[in-house]
């Protein structure tokens, strides 16, 4: 068990998905760091309204995948995050990298839960993966994706309505990626 098997809040102790609501939080740490330069897990929970364990957690995790650092402090227990200087994918637009570490984190989170679904709850022992392969237009693909977001909109508000969770209702999550299969090349040419 690691440090932030330990310090994951309890609501998440055999969740070993990092889904829409992780990249919430860790997009919402991010744009904060952006705005205030530096922050600690308890400001950031003040600011963001989490708890101070759930942002210490995704501060280390944003830390891990090199897009923020621990800023120079006089000691205490105080840990203050600041972005990395130099990012990973720096060059991209902003959008693009968050878009790469959610998906890095997503594919993380789907490894960690083939390794470790064993020792989830008899009853969460299951998942519902699937794929498929549609021939669509562009507008069809948004089609697509607009009635998969309207699917999920009821579920949305749970985050910060735990009142609006049923019984036994855990973190899930919820990954779609449509995206064009582009034909195999070798060398440049077309093979497709």
């Amino acid at each position: 068990m690691t440090e932030d098997d330990l310090n994951v809040p309890n609501d998440q102790t055999f969740d070993t998905s990092e889904g829409l609501r992780e990249h919430d939080v860790r997009t919402a740490l991010l744009d904060l760091l952006t705005e205030v330069g530096t922050v600690t897990a308890t400001e950031a929970a003040t600011r963001l309204g989490h708890s101070s364990g759930l942002c210490s957690f995704h501060l280390r995790q944003l830390a891990r995948h090199g897009y923020i650092e621990e800023a120079p402090h006089s000691g205490g227990r105080a840990r203050p995050w600041r972005l990395k200087q130099s990012a990973p994918a720096a060059d991209g637009p902003i959008e693009e990298r968050f878009g790469d570490l959610a998906r890095g984190l997503e594919d993380e989170s789907w490894q960690r839960w083939l390794t470790q679904r064993d020792e989830a709850p008899s009853e969460w022992r299951h998942d519902e993966a699937f794929s498929a392969v549609a021939y669509l237009t562009p507008e069809e693909m948004s089609r697509v994706a607009d009635v998969i977001r309207r699917a999920l909109a009821p579920y949305q508000d749970r985050e910060q309505r735990p009142l609006a969770r049923p019984d036994g209702a855990r973190p899930v999550a919820l990954i779609t990626r449509l995206f064009p299969l582009l034909p195999h090349t070798t060398d440049g040419a077309d093979q497709g």
